[in-house]
């Protein structure tokens, strides 16, 4: 596996998009359990849903509707965080440099939507 890095891509939409691709990629990874496909479904739901959401909210009828779909996307990578704080406790990894760094991202785009919103 390999690190994820956010190579300071200032694009949004990108680094979202880059996010959702680094997630998919760590789950081809994963051993087939019954907890992990699970845990990967829910965590390929909510990296990609802030990128769609982010791209929504670019495209927002109004600052409300603007506002709206940018809380959304912060919701979803706070869940994402969950869903990949599970997934790494309840896994061995040859390296923890591709999750960790994920959850990292993970963190970012969260100080970065929450800065949007305030």
């Amino acid at each position: 596996m390999q690190e994820f890095e956010n190579k300071h891509v200032y694009d949004l939409e990108e680094r979202t998009f880059q996010f959702a691709k680094a997630v998919r990629l760590l789950i081809k990874n994963l051993p087939r359990t019954l907890a992990n496909i699970e845990d990967a479904k829910q965590l390929v739901k909510s990296s990609g849903s802030n990128g769609a959401n982010y791209i929504e909210a670019n495209e927002a009828l109004s600052p409300k509707d603007f506002l709206m779909r940018v809380k959304i996307s912060r919701k979803e990578v706070k869940e994402s965080v969950y869903w990949l704080r599970l997934i790494h406790e309840t896994n061995e990894f040859d390296t923890d440099l591709e999750i960790v760094g994920l959850m990292n991202e993970a963190g970012e785009l969260l100080k970065i939507f929450s800065a949007i919103i305030n």
